[in-house]
């Protein structure tokens, strides 16, 4: 039973806050990726939850399932799906909330549950409390440094970051949470300071947030990239907005106010990349990566949902004028996936991390050119196979750039060197240093790998990748694992390296519900 590959499940899936989110979100956070916004699951790979048999013949079971993780086979309506299912980090009270919302949804129909059945089912279950699950989740001992180096936490936190940057300052860290909630972090500090509430300035009638993208451009603007999932029309739609938002005399900024909005049909199933990563190039415009609504270009099963694969806004890195009142979108390169993090290396030379299909393929580190095709939805990696037997042609003339080869020793595939890195290891960013920071890390990129989604695990972990462009190649080398599941990157004065985890858990099995943190990498 597998997983989508990277950050699926920050990309229109995610909800305001664990805390706060009724039955419906936390469906939505924890299980649509899977078994799908109405609850169809996906044929031959997840099991339904609508009109399931499973879940009023094996009740008991069912109930357990987030507590403690399910193993296949499993039968639902007759069809056996062998898999793995991870735990999730829910209280008693959400998990009320939840199972209430899929009794009833779809044309459920079966008799709620209340805290009473579910503390009797958690005590029976694997993990008798919830602070046993979720200590059995977090790790408390830090991985290895490398030789001269130490690794710290910095700062735990009590949220999960999507993207994390430096403050105009380089003192500061700015810290994205998928509400729309932004938070500052003076380093001499014990706790971050809010400085924005997603709900004070996004608007809620076009549906729950997914904000994915924060930066700041070089006159201190703020800039804020959210997607949300409107389920009020008809294909359902991704309306992706960019807030910006004024510096002010005291360091800070005003409220974020929308400044492009644009809209395009929402993913099919759980594949809503969305819009993420801002930020300011070189030549003074800003880039937007925006990625795919499909997989691989599939119709879905769905007719809530829109079936003609990909369109002319997604799979692609926009480029907008930062100083134009009104933007419109151009674009500047296609055929990403979902390049979740991009960087401008010292020469000049645009790099990004791309995450690829469920299809197993290799996952990607591209140099992005003008006017350049990356080869979703026709070709993954350096595969001259097609992926699915829907996979489209390469149209006639389409010249498609490959992305670098690894030659080792670390991140490679079963069969050795592959273009670039483990399937489903999910790269969520890239940096370079500079060649004075000290060895074994300077003058090469840093790769930070999510994680993966399905069973085997694969990334949760930092690289360093010394490339040679002339060859297309980089030797690759792990610098820190297992880490639970860095999402960015971040340079700081005195040859420090922030990287921010969005969950502490380093496994499949520790699912996406514990929080964040930061940790530093530095000299000793």
């Amino acid at each position: 039973m597998r997983r989508p590959a990277l950050l699926t499940l920050l990309l229109g899936t995610l909800a305001p806050s664990l805390a706060l989110a009724d039955g419906a979100d936390l469906y939505r956070i924890q299980c649509s990726a899977c078994h799908g916004p109405e609850g169809k699951g996906i044929p031959g790979v997840f099991p339904p939850l609508a009109g399931a048999d499973f879940l009023r013949t094996h009740r008991v079971e069912a109930l357990r399932a987030p507590m403690e993780g399910l193993q296949g086979p499993l039968t639902v309506n007759g069809q056996t799906y062998q898999g793995q299912m991870p735990a999730i980090a829910l209280k008693d009270a959400q998990l009320v909330e939840l199972f209430n919302f899929i009794f009833m949804a779809w044309g459920n129909a079966l008799p709620k549950t209340d805290l009473k059945e579910i503390a009797e089912a958690r005590a029976g279950s694997r993990y008798p409390t919830f602070e046993q699950l979720v200590e059995s989740m977090c790790p408390t001992t830090l991985p290895p440094a490398p030789e001269g180096w130490q690794l710290r936490v910095a700062l735990p936190l009590k949220f999960n970051p999507t993207r994390v940057i430096a403050h105009p300052n380089q003192r500061d860290i700015l810290m994205l949470a998928a509400n729309g909630d932004v938070w500052r972090w003076d380093q001499t500090a014990a706790e971050p300071t809010r400085l924005f509430a997603g709900a004070d300035y996004l608007d809620a009638s076009l549906g729950g947030p997914a904000c994915l993208g924060l930066g700041v451009d070089r006159r201190g603007r703020l800039y804020v990239v959210s997607n949300q999932c409107n389920k009020q029309k008809h294909p359902v739609t991704n309306e992706v907005t960019i807030f910006r938002a004024a510096s002010d005399s005291t360091g800070g900024w005003a409220k974020p106010t929308p400044w492009l909005r644009t809209s395009y049909p929402f993913g099919v199933g759980p594949y809503n990349h969305g819009a993420s990563h801002i930020e300011e190039g070189p030549d003074g415009f800003l880039y937007v990566s925006n990625g795919a609504r499909t997989d691989g270009n599939e119709a879905g099963q769905s007719d809530l949902y829109y079936k003609g694969g990909e369109v002319p806004l997604t799979a692609a890195l926009w480029r907008l004028d930062p100083e134009a009142a009104a933007p419109t979108v151009e674009i500047f390169a296609r055929g990403l996936r979902n390049t979740y993090h991009f960087t401008w290396d010292h020469a000049g030379r645009l790099l990004g991390v791309e995450n690829g299909p469920d299809a197993d393929a290799p996952e990607e580190l591209n140099v992005l050119s003008a006017g350049g095709h990356y080869g979703f939805p026709y070709q993954f990696s350096d595969w001259d196979r097609k992926a699915y037997p829907h996979s489209p042609d390469v149209p006639t003339g389409l010249t498609i750039t490959r992305p670098f080869r690894n030659v080792g020793p670390d991140a490679l595939g079963a069969d050795g060197p592959t273009a670039t890195f483990t399937p489903h290891s999910s790269p969520s960013a890239v940096i370079e240093l500079g060649a004075d920071w000290p060895a074994p890390l300077g003058g090469q990129l840093l790769v930070a790998r999510f994680g993966n989604l399905i069973s085997a695990s694969s990334g949760y972990d930092v690289l360093r990748l010394k490339i040679d462009h002339s060859k297309g190649t980089a030797e690759t080398h792990a610098v820190l694992r297992p880490l639970g599941r860095p999402i960015s990157l971040v340079k700081l004065p005195g040859h420090r390296l922030l990287i921010a985890e969005y969950t502490r858990g380093t496994t499949l099995g520790a699912g996406l519900s514990t929080p964040g943190r930061l940790l530093i990498l530095e000299p000793k």
